[in-house]
């Protein structure tokens, strides 16, 4: 009773007190988030999409959603280019957690045209003769059932398809594009599990192989948990040096420039170690997206079971978007520790370019030797990555737009190639292709050209770029390591080459499918930007050139 009047007497005096204020509405530029909402807003409709169109009508109405989706997004990036938000009016939108500048605009431009010729290659139905009448294409007819199962082949019998990876594959797109503009520790970390949990997913959909493709998945979901386990620990260890997830309020600890210091984090930000081991746990779990060496594991198994149109998205998006995130966080929040953080990368770089160039050497699966070939070429990258200047940043956006046109082209190749099991990767299998088919043999060998590094490819472009950048920066020695494991690349791409052009076709040997439009722009878009950027590169040079500032 005595605690019920103690507390009627209270009333009076909280009701006496002066009201609380209003907690203010948070203001967010929609127009300069809108690539990201476009793409988001076409996810949420394709998933309503798949729960009240009729079955026969949801491949259509899919692709042209997703593919309206992503050109709307790519007019909404033209636009705020054009608007000059990627140059003077570059700032830091969304209460501050996504940068709107030029770095984040161009890579969000390149993630999505890499995107919408990736679902070409989603949507292609012409590959695999028909099943009881009906096209088929690369995703399992009934993701839920168990392979082999009655279930299974009751769905195929039906006709049914996996619409589904079309949203699936926009929500991953929308996590991609916040990745490298996101400016807090906290954006950052959601950006990546939007656009991992999908990527899960996809990789344990394929028609053919199903067991091979669902153990890539679990592989990948495995070690991308903790990946974002060791991101999440750092990113609570940074929290607790400097009081706050956003980038610049860490730079400024970082930098001790920081004006007013909260006394309760007097004693924390003088603690170097939280800063060092948190900023090395985040970089882990960026280097496992990119897949660099040793966070590369999951990379071949998980290219050689996936889908092949899953794993030219996967190989091209997902390393922009990851490449994205890593140069913003050491450039914008820890330019202050360059020494600490230079001479890890420098050792993460050689270890990764000598590794992805030897190993690719003893493969005998195409799509596992182009996973070695992607680690090889995160390597490649990392040296401009290291070169910590304008021209450094340059020449990596440059990089990532050439090779990512490159890689989904590739795949896209990789999937006509057939024989009565699906796809035939087994190298032996692609002996006297050039002879049986030359148009295919032709287009898959610009490619390996390009990425070999020949001249008047992308490649040779690109390595040029970053290789010049790293020199300009000190890290001469890294270019050497450079130059050599493009030399031991060379020879596996050419082997392959020599394999197509100069060998006796077998009598059993696999056929190339006649692929529908959808994959036949894919491949052109592909060596058509091979050529160009090999050709006349300067011009696109000049536009990453533009967009290489970061907002502060």
């Amino acid at each position: 009773m005595s605690t019920l009047t103690a507390a009627q007497s209270l009333l009076p005096t909280l009701a006496a007190a002066a009201p609380i204020d209003k907690i203010p509405a948070p203001q967010i530029e929609y127009a300069q988030l809108s690539p990201t909402l476009i793409v988001l807003g076409a996810a949420i409709i394709g998933v309503l999409v798949e729960a009240f169109v009729p079955r026969k009508a949801r491949y259509y109405t899919q692709v042209f959603l997703a593919v309206a989706a992503l050109a709307s997004a790519f007019a909404a990036v033209v636009g705020l280019a054009a608007g000059g938000y990627g140059s003077s009016k570059a700032h830091i939108a969304a209460m501050g957690a996504i940068a709107v500048d030029g770095p984040a605009l161009f890579l969000q431009g390149t993630i999505i045209l890499a995107s919408v010729v990736a679902i070409f290659t989603f949507a292609e139905r012409r590959l695999d003769p028909a099943a009881h009448g009906n096209r088929v294409d690369s995703f399992a007819a009934q993701a839920a059932s168990v392979p082999g199962s009655e279930s299974e082949k009751e769905a195929v019998k039906a006709g049914f398809a996996t619409t589904e990876v079309f949203p699936l594959a926009l929500f991953a797109v929308a996590g991609m594009l916040i990745f490298p503009a996101a400016n807090d520790l906290l954006t950052l970390f959601v950006a990546l599990e939007v656009f991992s949990l999908p990527l899960y997913l996809l990789c344990a959909l394929a028609r053919r192989q199903r067991l091979m493709s669902q153990e890539a998945a679990v592989k990948y979901f495995l070690l991308g948990a903790f990946s974002s386990a060791f991101l999440l620990f750092g990113i609570a260890l940074v929290y607790g040096y400097a009081g706050s997830v956003s980038y610049a309020a860490i730079a400024e600890v970082v930098d001790g420039t920081v004006a007013n210091i909260d006394p309760a984090l007097a004693d924390t930000m003088g603690n170097d170690a939280l800063l060092l081991i948190g900023g090395a746990l985040i970089l882990m779990g960026l280097l496992f997206k990119v897949g660099a060496v040793p966070f590369h594991m999951w990379t071949p198994d998980v290219y050689q079971g996936a889908p092949t149109p899953v794993t030219g998205f996967m190989a091209a998006a997902t390393k922009v978007a990851a490449f994205g995130a890593l140069l913003r966080l050491l450039y914008v929040v820890l330019p202050g520790l360059r020494w600490d953080w230079r001479p890890v990368m420098w050792g993460v770089a050689i270890v990764t370019m000598l590794a992805g160039a030897i190993i690719a050497v003893t493969q005998t699966d195409v799509k596992r030797l182009l996973a070695y070939s992607s680690i090889a070429h995160a390597g490649f990258i990392l040296a401009g990555v290291i070169a910590t200047s304008e021209q450094g940043v340059k020449s990596v956006l440059f990089y990532l737009a050439a090779y990512s046109f490159v890689t989904i082209g590739a795949f896209a190749v990789v999937t006509l190639v057939r024989d009565a099991g699906g796809e035939a990767t087994h190298l032996s299998k692609w002996a006297g292709l050039g002879r049986r088919s030359p148009l295919t043999a032709a287009v898959f060998a610009v490619f390996l050209l390009a990425f070999a590094g020949i001249p008047l490819t992308s490649g040779f472009s690109g390595k040029f770029a970053v290789f010049q950048a790293a020199a300009e920066g000190g890290a001469g020695a890294l270019v050497v390591v450079g130059v050599i494991s493009s030399a031991i690349a060379a020879f596996f791409y050419i082997r392959v080459i020599v394999l197509m052009f100069f060998s006796e076709p077998k009598a059993d040997g696999p056929t190339v499918a006649v692929p529908s439009p959808l994959t036949m722009t894919t491949i052109a878009v592909g060596v058509a930007v091979t050529v160009v950027l090999g050709v006349a590169p300067q011009y696109f040079l000049d536009l990453a050139g533009s967009a290489s500032t970061f907002v502060r």
